[in-house]
C-alpha cells in the first residue's frame, strides 16, 4: 500500500477499501476507483460482483481498466505527499520508550495520537487525518492511544467490549449478551464507566482525606517529639541542679566530718602536749631530787645527814596519771554525719516528690465506682464515689463483668491511653487494696493480684503492714500511715506510681509495665471485720498540691 499524506486533499486519493492512497487506480463501469488489488481481493472473496461504494450489481465480473488521470494526480500527489510527510514527521513527536507509537508509520515510528477501537490501529497526527474527515470513519470509536488493541477485543467471539455485565462484573460484547449473558444485568460500557468514575472520585476522596488526617498525625507527632524534647530539657537541667544540689550536700558534710574530726584530732594533740609538758616538769622535778638523794647518800657526815633526811625523804608534789588518758572518741561521729546528710537529702528527696505529685495532678480525672462490676456483698454510694462491705449478699445478675468471689469493684472510667490521675481516701481503714486492672482480668473465682494477672496494685493488711504487689512482694517500709493515696498512671510508658498525698512521697512505683489492653481503676475495700474496718474507700475530689 501506498505511503498516506498529511494533506487535506488526501481524502480525494483515498481508496475505500484499504483507506490508503490509490496503488494502481482502476475504475468500474459506475464510475467509481479502487486500487486494481483492493477491488481483485475483494471480489475474489464474494459471491457477488457488488461495487464497494454504490452497491450496484454486475451480472459478471467487470473488465478492470487503469484510470491514467487518476494515476498520474496519484503520481504527482505522492511526490508533494513525501515531501509534506517529511517536512511534517520532523515536527512531531518521535516516540519514547514506554510511549504507544503509530502502527501506520514505517521507519521512523511517531508518538502516536488516538487508538481506534473499531480498526484496532493506533494512529500518529498525520495518519488519524482520515478518521477525522470521512463520513464513514468518523463514526469510529477513538480513544487516548493504548497498547494491546486486540485485548479490546472479545476472545470468544472477535468483536469488540463494549458493554458491561454487572452480574459477572466482566466486559462483554454484543454476541455475549445474546448467548454466555442472557439473562444477566447488562449495560453500555460507558454507563457502567461513568459509575465507577463517581466511584473512584470517592475512594479518590477517601484517599485523600486519610493522607490528609495521616499529615496532621504527622505533624501532631512532630509537635509531641518537641514537646518531649522541651520537657526532656527541662528535666535534664532541673536533675543536673538537684544532683549537683545533693552533691554539693554531700561534699559539705564530708567536709564538715573532716573537718570535726581534725578539730577532735587537734584537741588531742594540744592536751597530750599540755600532758607532756607537765609530765617532763615532774621528771625534771623527780631528777633534780634524786640527785639531792644520792649525794646525801653519799654524805659522811652524821649530823648532816640526819638534819636532812627528812626533807629528802618525803617526794616533791606530782599528779595521779593513772586515770588520765588521750584517747580521742570518734565512734558515732562518722553515723550522725550521715544521719545529718539523710536528713538534708529526704528534705530535698520530699520537695522533689511535692514538686512531682503537683505536675500528676494536673492528669486528675474524675473516676466513679461501676455498680455491674461489684462483688453482690459490696455497698456502693448513690454518687458512685464511696464503696464499703456490707454483711448482706444482694441478689444481682452474675453478668460477665462482676466479681464473683473477691470483693472487687471496677472504676466506670476505662483509659485506653495517656495519662490519668486518681486520689482514695483510706483513713480510719484497717485494710485495703487499690490501683489499676487491665480490661481481660479474670473476674470469676479467686484471683491473684499481680502485674502478670493484669493487676498493679499495693495493699493494707492488719492495719500497718503495706505490701507492693509485684512480681513478688515488696514490703513497705512508711513513716505514717497514709491518710489519703494518689494513684499515678502513664500507659505509654509504662508507669504507675502511688502518693501519699499529704506526706508528699512516694509509696511505691511500678515500672516497665507493658500494658496491652483498657486500664480501669481497681478497688477492694476489705471485709467488715466485724466494725474494725467499717469506714468506706472512697474517690476524693483531688485538691491540688501547693
Amino acid at each position: 500500500m501506498a505511503e498516506a499524506s498529511c494533506r487535506l486533499s488526501e481524502v480525494h486519493f483515498l481508496c475505500s477499501i484499504c483507506l490508503d492512497v490509490f496503488t494502481d487506480p482502476v475504475t468500474t463501469s459506475c464510475g467509481h476507483n479502487f486500487c486494481r488489488n483492493c477491488i481483485t481481493e475483494h471480489w475474489n472473496t464474494k459471491h457477488q460482483y457488488l461495487c464497494p461504494m454504490c452497491q450496484n450489481a454486475f451480472n459478471t465480473r467487470p473488465e478492470l481498466h487503469v484510470n491514467t488521470f487518476i494515476s498520474g494526480m496519484v503520481a504527482q500527489f505522492r511526490q508533494s505527499a513525501q515531501q509534506k510527510a517529511s517536512s511534517s514527521s520532523s515536527e512531531q513527536q518521535e516516540s519514547k520508550p514506554g510511549e504507544v507509537t503509530c502502527d501506520i508509520c514505517t521507519g521512523t515510528k511517531l508518538k502516536a495520537l488516538k487508538s481506534c477501537l473499531v480498526c484496532l490501529v493506533s494512529y500518529c497526527e498525520t495518519h488519524l487525518e482520515p478518521h477525522l474527515i470521512m463520513s464513514g470513519l468518523k463514526r469510529h470509536q477513538l480513544i487516548d492511544p493504548v497498547e494491546n488493541l486486540e485485548g479490546r477485543m472479545c476472545t470468544k467471539h472477535d468483536k469488540p467490549l463494549e458493554l458491561f455485565c454487572k452480574t459477572d462484573q466482566t466486559c462483554v460484547c454484543m454476541l455475549c449478551t445474546v448467548l454466555d449473558h442472557k439473562t444477566h444485568d447488562v449495560v453500555p460500557m460507558k454507563e457502567e464507566y461513568e459509575g465507577k468514575k463517581v466511584e473512584l472520585g470517592k475512594t479518590e476522596a477517601e484517599i485523600q482525606q486519610m493522607i490528609q488526617k495521616r499529615r496532621l498525625k504527622i505533624q501532631e507527632i512532630k509537635h509531641l517529639v518537641d514537646l518531649s524534647e522541651e520537657e526532656a530539657d527541662r528535666e535534664i537541667a532541673e536533675g543536673v541542679q538537684v544532683f549537683t544540689s545533693l552533691k554539693e550536700s554531700v561534699e559539705r558534710g564530708l567536709n564538715e566530718l573532716i573537718n570535726t574530726i581534725k578539730e577532735k584530732q587537734k584537741t588531742t594533740e594540744k592536751q597530750a602536749e599540755a600532758f607532756i609538758k607537765e609530765l617532763e616538769q615532774e621528771i625534771s622535778d623527780l631528777t633534780k631530787r634524786s640527785t639531792e638523794v644520792v649525794q646525801l647518800s653519799h654524805s659522811e657526815d652524821h649530823l648532816h645527814l640526819l638534819q636532812s633526811f627528812q626533807s629528802m625523804k618525803a617526794a616533791p608534789p606530782t599528779k595521779d596519771w593513772k586515770q588520765v588518758s588521750v584517747r580521742p572518741s570518734y565512734e558515732g561521729t562518722v553515723v550522725r554525719a550521715v544521719a545529718q546528710l539523710e536528713e538534708t537529702l529526704s528534705k530535698k528527696m520530699k520537695k522533689l516528690v511535692k514538686a512531682e505529685l503537683k505536675r500528676v495532678q494536673q492528669y486528675a480525672v474524675d473516676v466513679t465506682l461501676d455498680p455491674d462490676t461489684a462483688h453482690p456483698e459490696l455497698i456502693l454510694s448513690d454518687d458512685g464515689k464511696q464503696v464499703n462491705h456490707g454483711d448482706v449478699k444482694k441478689n444481682l445478675p452474675d453478668n460477665q463483668e462482676r466479681f464473683s468471689t473477691s470483693l472487687c469493684v471496677l472504676g466506670k472510667q476505662s483509659f485506653p491511653s495517656g495519662r490519668f490521675y486518681y486520689e482514695l481516701q483510706v483513713k480510719g481503714k484497717t485494710e485495703w487494696d487499690l490501683g489499676v486492672a487491665r480490661e481481660s482480668i479474670n473476674r470469676k473465682g479467686l484471683i491473684t493480684l499481680s502485674p502478670e494477672d493484669g493487676f498493679w496494685t499495693i495493699w493494707l493488711r492488719k492495719g500497718n503492714e503495706y505490701n507492693a504487689l509485684d512480681d513478688y512482694d515488696v514490703r513497705l517500709s512508711l513513716k505514717s500511715p497514709p491518710q489519703k493515696v494518689g494513684v499515678f498512671v502513664d500507659y505509654e510508658e509504662g508507669l504507675v506510681s502511688f502518693y501519699d498525698v499529704d506526706a508528699a512521697t512516694l509509696i511505691y512505683s511500678f515500672t516497665g509495665c507493658s500494658f496491652t489492653d483498657k486500664l480501669f481503676p481497681f478497688f477492694n475495700p476489705g471485709l467488715h471485720d466485724g466494725g474494725k474496718n467499717s469506714t468506706p474507700l472512697t474517690i476524693s475530689l483531688v485538691s491540688h498540691t501547693k
